[in-house]
């Protein structure tokens, strides 16, 4: 996303502060992203429609608390969205679920130099079910969501260099089980 993109979804996030009707751009820019985000949390369409609805209205009854940083107004979604979930786990006092859908570890698995069949799958598959939960949560925002590090340390409430450094232990422990070759620039 451009500067200027940013700078036009922030301005639409201002004009939301006195007409909540602006609002409505960015729900339905980012509704099934967000939803989408939620739901591989949880593996509950339930939950997740209840969690993508609060995550928007306490967007809406926020905005006027969102200080522009340099990242898009989506990055913010993400972050509410993350800590709605981070709510529900803690009120149920149980582990959090990633439920990752197979097409999206395919498109994982389309950037290694290495063939790979269905066995390796279900490998993988299983070991991401080990990978503590802040690596799947940054694996799930970089990979999945294509987030850049800057968005992520947002969303994480942590610095860029410790988004970059969770991406890259859970991209070696990937390689270490694996032996891929990830493709992988380093690129915010």
């Amino acid at each position: 996303m451009s500067e200027q993109e940013i700078r036009e979804e922030y301005s639409i996030l201002e004009k939301s502060r006195t007409n909540p009707d602006a609002f409505g751009l960015l729900y339905k820019k980012y509704f099934d992203r967000i939803f989408g985000f939620i739901y591989r949390q949880t593996d509950d369409e339930d939950v997740a429609g209840d969690l993508c609805s609060q995550t928007f209205l306490n967007a809406l009854n926020n905005a006027g608390k969102f200080t522009f940083r340099g990242v898009p107004v989506s990055a913010w979604f993400y972050k509410i969205a993350a800590n709605e979930v981070n709510r529900y786990y803690r009120k149920r006092k149980s582990a959090k679920t990633f439920s990752l859908e197979e097409s999206k570890i395919r498109d994982l698995y389309e950037q290694t130099n290495d063939g790979w069949d269905e066995e390796m799958i279900e490998r993988l598959l299983g070991y991401l079910t080990e990978l503590p939960a802040e690596m799947l949560e940054v694996l799930n925002l970089r990979f999945f969501e294509d987030k850049d590090f800057k968005e992520i340390a947002f969303i994480l409430d942590i610095t860029e260099s410790g988004a970059k450094m969770r991406t890259y232990r859970a991209l070696d422990s990937l390689r270490k089980n694996f032996k891929l070759k990830i493709k992988y620039d380093g690129k915010g």
